[in-house]
């Protein structure tokens, strides 16, 4: 969906996806047209400013006050709890369930979120920018605190008595020292709290809590582990129809003539022609490939390029940059060049949806995380008013930042059109990998100063697309300056990543800053303190260093490193020690160990989850993971092809959590993620004396 912004932090400039159209234009079909019109006159209007929406909903804007918007409570018992915050295997929904059993001191087991419903919860711009625990459990908080503030007050009112007498329970609320009780239904007379939530409510602070700050188990834990969970692509719904979608041989292939005789002929099947649009029903996913399959097409390629002209394609056109610092006395300058590559997000569920149209109104069960932003754009796609579309997500297969658009929403809605019954869709593997969006490649050039006493004392770090997060450095360095250059002759589908482009800027500084603590013979760790007056990175840096003994001798053949970065508020250091086989170029992993602080911390055990999962994630990308293609062609199109790390590849993780209960808590599910891969490229320069400046890393040039 293309849109605008309404400020220059809006949205960061590496979701690019935020910025395209729909997938599809279909005309409006005349039948619907004159049912829209009815007898008066319809002007349909359809948000195209959708950024500046979300920015506004992630400061906190234009969301409901009132209480029950947020919260019902249940005559017989338990509170349900509303957020468009979608499960993506964050764990989001124990921890917002946590923050809710906090400031309403009920059992915790009482509490049942309702997720990401488009009818049913508050508006969300989605599920991204580490916002859930910052954002959105201080909302459920503030919503469980004034929940509890009004019951004390009815039940005080009902019992005549001072509220000091009390107490909460699952059910309603008990007078201490009579044992009498009312319930929920009798203190609201089966009515929900419609009271508006005070802005100056005060909520407990960390040192205070007794359900947030702890491990409590994953809510229906055992059902995900059983199998018994359902995710979009195990749904199903009476006389459910299956759905496939004709795919162009190449990227940006246009489809010219198609001869859908064969395929019409088997039985059950249905084709729908759409514009750009080729589809088919049929009552198993089988005969739908099969029809597929059977369907004689032409298409209209254009020369495209390959993995070759990447990099040069990605400077094209861009402005002149400013000169890069000059040298004085005592000072070196360095210059340096770091690639990135397109990497994809790699769920492991792929897109999916189920589609169904009753008397005109839509509803697709889908993941996403942007469940509203999906709604928004089904509705222009099908020329619908936004509240005949209903988008309801269940617990995703992962998302990374990979499933903020509804393509297989789109499709399955539009062969469910034609079909007048539910359609099924389920992109295979290698869909996933050729027509959904990557990581944004990147060229990174870094120019510096820096004195032989080991102060930086010059930097100039330039961008080239893939985007700006993390780009700004924490060293102290006087006059610095960091720019992104967007490239618009980018050639592959791109947008959000797991912590954005943080991941590869941080990459570029901290191999280069390890290249400048070598250039002076000084330690990698005591010339990143030298240059850091940032207190929470230095005590991250100074943790990690500590439980991984660094400085200690290693054998032949072995290296140390470490790396250190920041985003979303939050702060981590990682070393990392590697084995390097230089006859194979092959390099294993030994140990890392990651110091990680987000402030409070609210479930220590699911946040140790988190990080490892970003260090396993990382890894990838350090090492193997790479889109490779040629004129159009995605030749990375399974995970045959498109290496990921394997149980073999991952080595001991020891995870180091700072707790600073002084802190509000910041989102913990990317920030992990930036500062394995230099780390241990890092290491690899110790082990080697070859400075590796690619993601990934070309290992071969480590050969003997």
């Amino acid at each position: 969906m293309k849109v605008t912004t309404d400020s220059a932090e809006a949205v960061e400039p590496e979701r690019y996806e935020f910025n395209e159209f729909p997938a599809y234009h279909f005309e409006i079909d005349r039948r619907d047209f004159a049912k829209l019109l009815g007898a008066g006159i319809l002007i349909l209007l359809v948000a195209r400013n959708a950024s500046a929406q979300e920015s506004r909903n992630r400061r906190g804007g234009d969301r409901p006050a009132a209480i029950n918007a947020w919260l019902h409570l249940g005559e017989s018992g338990g509170v349900t709890v509303f957020t468009g915050k979608t499960e993506v295997g964050q764990n989001i929904r124990t921890l917002l369930a946590q923050a809710v059993a906090e400031e309403l001191p009920i059992p915790f087991e009482s509490i049942r979120l309702v997720m990401a419903d488009t009818d049913l919860t508050p508006y969300d711009a989605g599920t991204f920018g580490s916002r859930s625990t910052p954002d959105m459990a201080p909302q459920l908080r503030r919503a469980a605190a004034a929940t509890r503030e009004t019951l004390l007050d009815l039940a005080a009112a009902h019992f005549d008595c001072p509220r000091s007498e009390l107490s909460l329970t699952a059910t309603g609320v008990v007078r201490t020292a009579s044992g009498a009780t009312a319930t929920f239904a009798d203190l609201t007379n089966g009515s929900q709290l419609t009271l508006e939530i005070p802005e100056d409510l005060a909520l407990k602070s960390a040192p205070d809590w007794k359900i947030s700050g702890t491990s409590v188990p994953k809510v229906d834990g055992r059902f995900f582990v059983t199998g018994r969970h359902l995710f979009t692509s195990d749904l199903t719904l009476p006389n459910l129809l299956h759905g496939k979608i004709l795919r162009g041989p190449a990227l940006k292939a246009t489809l010219t003539d198609a001869d859908t005789q064969a395929a019409e002929s088997l039985p059950g099947v249905t084709v729908i022609r759409d514009g750009d649009f080729l589809g088919v029903t049929a009552p198993s996913v089988h005969l739908a490939e099969r029809a597929i399959a059977a369907i004689e097409a032409t298409w209209s390629r254009q020369t495209q390029p390959s993995n070759s002209e990447l990099f040069a394609l990605l400077r094209k056109d861009a402005p002149p940059r400013p000169a890069g610092p000059e040298p004085g006395e005592d000072e070196t300058r360095h210059d340096r060049t770091y690639t990135i590559a397109y990497i994809a997000t790699a769920p492991l569920e792929p897109r999916a949806a189920v589609a169904e149209w009753v008397e005109g109104k839509l509803t697709v069960w889908t993941g996403t995380q942007r469940p509203f932003g999906v709604r928004r754009e089904l509705a222009e796609t099908f020329h619908l008013p936004e509240d005949r579309v209903r988008v309801i997500v269940p617990d995703t297969g992962s998302g990374y930042g990979g499933k903020h658009t509804g393509e297989a929403a789109v499709e399955a809605a539009r062969l469910a059109k034609n079909a007048g019954r539910p359609v099924k869709i389920v992109w295979t593997r290698s869909e996933e990998f050729t027509w959904a969006y990557f990581r944004p490649a990147g060229v990174i050039d870094i120019t510096s100063t820096v004195r032989k006493d080991g102060r930086i004392t010059g930097w100039a770090f330039d961008n080239f697309n893939s985007g700006r997060s993390g780009l700004r450095s924490p060293y102290d360095v006087t006059g610095q300056r960091e720019d992104f250059h967007p490239s618009p002759a980018a050639p592959l589908r791109q947008g959000s990543y797991r912590a954005l482009a943080s991941a590869a800027n941080t990459f570029a500084r901290e191999r280069h800053v390890d290249d400048l603590a070598r250039s002076v013979s000084m330690d990698p760790l005591a010339f990143r303190l030298k240059n850091l007056t940032e207190q929470r990175m230095r005590a991250v840096l100074e943790a990690a260093a500590e439980a991984f003994a660094w400085g200690r001798q290693l054998a032949d053949g072995r290296g140390a490193g470490l790396a250190c970065g920041t985003e979303k508020g939050s702060f981590v250091a990682t070393c990392a020690e590697v084995a390097v086989d230089r006859a194979t170029g092959s390099v294993k992993i030994l140990r890392t160990v990651t110091a990680f602080e987000c402030g409070a911390v609210v479930n220590p055990e699911h946040l140790k989850n988190q990080i490892e999962g970003c260090l396993v994630m990382g890894l990838g990308g350090a090492l193997f993971e790479e889109i490779l293609f040629k004129d159009g062609v995605i030749g990375t199109d399974s995970f045959a092809t498109y290496r990921v790390p394997k149980f073999r590849d991952t080595p001991p993780m020891e995870i180091i959590l700072l707790d600073r209960k002084d802190l509000p808590s910041a989102g913990a599910g990317e920030t992990p993620i930036i500062a394995i891969a230099p780390a241990i490229g890092n290491a690899i320069l110790a082990a080697t004396g070859r400075a590796l400046d690619t993601l990934p890393m070309a290992l071969q040039e480590l050969q003997s």
